[in-house]
């Protein structure tokens, strides 16, 4: 009885036409984006189709705000602030789900659905999810190394600790490597999710394993830099990255990086909107865990990724 109550509330919530400000329908709907920092750059994709999708559906301000750099209590203080504005709608990348689960659940049983991308709050009462299933993307790119290296070699991971996402991205590539006994993880560096510090790991990293024979990141740091895996020698150290976005492409043409997994970096911003949108209107959503799946790309298959790119670029797709 309890649990049918509940979702009675829940239905009158988010019924049709209800708006967590009132009744003026004249007013744009305000959809609050929170990326995990503004310094990002894998972010800037997902504002551009946020921006698009709601000048193409019309009727939706879109609101972009995060914390300058990745500070879990910043990002906390943004979402209570834009709950206390009874905002529209809430799209939020965690960087720590649990830290911002009581936020999310205030938020929704208030009125105001929140969905969650790129990094989800699993525990809270968030009502979608879109972006990769960050275990299996983690996996593919272990196995992906270890397909490079024969199932045999040093290796060095890389990853920036605090982020349940990429936990989930080391857990996962750590059980794909783990299944090749050949295969020694000899070290896991923290970044701290700084493209800067990347370059002083991977020469530290190089100069202190020079028998290395791989490093795997569970984030695009390598590849957010051209000069990052400069002391590296790619004729014999494989080198794997997550995140597809320039100059990423120039890398692994120029063999500077051997695999990458890309995101759907666009669909971040646009399927929000669309889920956000949805939600507002009452709709019920069959599918509320939208795993986008993954792009592996290599050399062989760049420029038809590169053809799919100028498309996801241009709105002409995704």
């Amino acid at each position: 009885m309890k649990g049918f109550v509940a979702a009675i509330a829940m239905l009158v919530v988010f019924a049709p036409g209800c708006q967590p400000q009132g009744s003026n329908r004249n007013r744009p709907l305000r959809f609050v984006f929170i990326p995990k920092a503004l310094h990002i750059p894998v972010f800037h994709y997902a504002r551009v189709a946020a921006e698009r999708e709601a000048k193409r559906i019309g009727g939706i301000e879109i609101i972009w705000r995060g914390p300058e750099t990745t500070d879990e209590l910043r990002q906390k203080e943004i979402l209570e602030a834009f709950i206390a504005q009874r905002v529209d709608g809430i799209a939020i990348s965690c960087l720590n789900g649990d830290l911002l689960t009581d936020a999310i659940d205030r938020a929704v049983d208030s009125g105001i659905p929140v969905v969650t991308w790129d990094s989800d709050a699993p525990k809270s009462k968030r009502l979608a999810f879109y972006g990769v299933n960050d275990f299996e993307a983690g996996k593919a790119l272990g196995e992906g190394l270890a397909r490079l290296l024969g199932g045999r070699g040093k290796v060095a991971l890389i990853t920036a600790l605090g982020a349940d996402n990429l936990q989930k991205r080391l857990d996962g590539a750590r059980q794909a490597l783990a299944q090749h006994p050949g295969i020694q993880i000899v070290e896991v560096f923290d970044i701290r999710d700084d493209a800067v510090r990347v370059s002083e790991v991977i020469a530290t990293g190089t100069q202190r394993y020079p028998d290395l024979a791989g490093w795997l990141s569970v984030g695009g740091w390598p590849v957010f830099l051209r000069n990052a895996l400069d002391p590296v020698d790619t004729t014999r150290t494989k080198v794997v990255a997550f995140d597809t976005i320039p100059p990423a492409p120039d890398l692994i043409r120029a063999g500077k990086v051997h695999l990458l997994i890309g995101q759907k970096y666009f669909g971040w911003g646009a399927e929000s909107v669309r889920l956000l949108h949805r939600l507002h209107r009452g709709e019920r959503l069959d599918q509320p865990l939208q795993y986008s799946g993954i792009d592996i790309v290599t050399a062989d298959n760049l420029n038809a990724y590169l053809e799919q790119w100028r498309q996801w670029e241009q709105g002409t797709q995704g």
